[in-house]
């Protein structure tokens, strides 16, 4: 249960992000592409789980998206509101298909469950 509840959460991330990116007025081509640069930190797992695992991790903490739009919104520099909505976006959508923060152990392993076939 607890985790659809965090699916669910996943979910409600992703349609939120979505919502706010559409009143910052951004573009959806800048959406499009961008919204697939945090998975860039799967290049760790090149230099093994452990590292791979912490690279994923940094990158798909809402803290850092969170940080962006803070910063963007009391600079007035509205790219950067976008930018953080559309890693926030990333996020959530990640989450609300299973695809949880990493384990050191095994890229299948997150604090969501394993993902993919055993």
């Amino acid at each position: 249960m607890p985790v659809i509840l965090l699916k669910i959460e996943g979910a409600a991330l992703f349609a939120a992000a979505i919502a706010a990116y559409a009143t910052v007025g951004q573009g959806w081509l800048l959406f499009a592409a961008l919204i697939l640069v945090p998975d860039i930190s799967m290049l760790g797992y090149l230099a093994g789980p452990r590292i791979g695992a912490y690279c994923y991790n940094a990158a798909h903490l809402t803290v850092w998206p969170l940080a962006i739009i803070i910063i963007g919104y009391f600079s007035a520099i509205p790219i950067l509101i976008g930018i953080g909505l559309i890693w926030l976006a990333h996020i959530g959508i990640d989450r609300a298909l299973g695809y949880g923060l990493k384990y050191a152990s095994a890229f299948r392993d997150t604090h969501l469950g394993r993902i993919g076939r055993d």
